[in-house]
């Protein structure tokens, strides 16, 4: 899988593997960030993105971004990419790269 070149900001320590993500049987000892992007994982983009918008930070409104992309909302993907401080990833990188570079930006 290909990167998409996101990084945890300096400062954070971040790490989790997607793979460690993905096998975790019970979210809920993880940032509602990363229970989002969980829910996403299993095919559930309504309830991951319920989620995101109860974190009510930065961490939440990137996930929020990712979800709107992969939706194809650009336009509302771009309002919560700059909510989040970060840039949308240039087109054509695989959602995949992105969802993997996220969990492993975020703690």
């Amino acid at each position: 899988m290909r990167s998409c070149g996101v990084r945890a900001e300096e400062g954070r320590k971040g790490g989790m593997k997607p793979e460690e993500l993905k096998a975790l049987s019970d979210p809920a000892k993880v940032s509602l960030a990363l229970q989002a992007l969980w829910h996403d994982a299993r095919g559930d983009w309504e309830r991951a993105h319920e989620v995101c918008q109860q974190a009510k930070n930065r961490d939440g409104d990137w996930v929020h971004a990712y979800l709107h992309r992969k939706e194809g909302d650009t336009g509302n993907a771009g309002y919560w990419y700059a909510r989040a401080g970060r840039t949308m990833p240039a087109t054509g990188v695989p959602l995949e790269a992105e969802w993997a570079d996220i969990v492993g930006a975020l703690d």
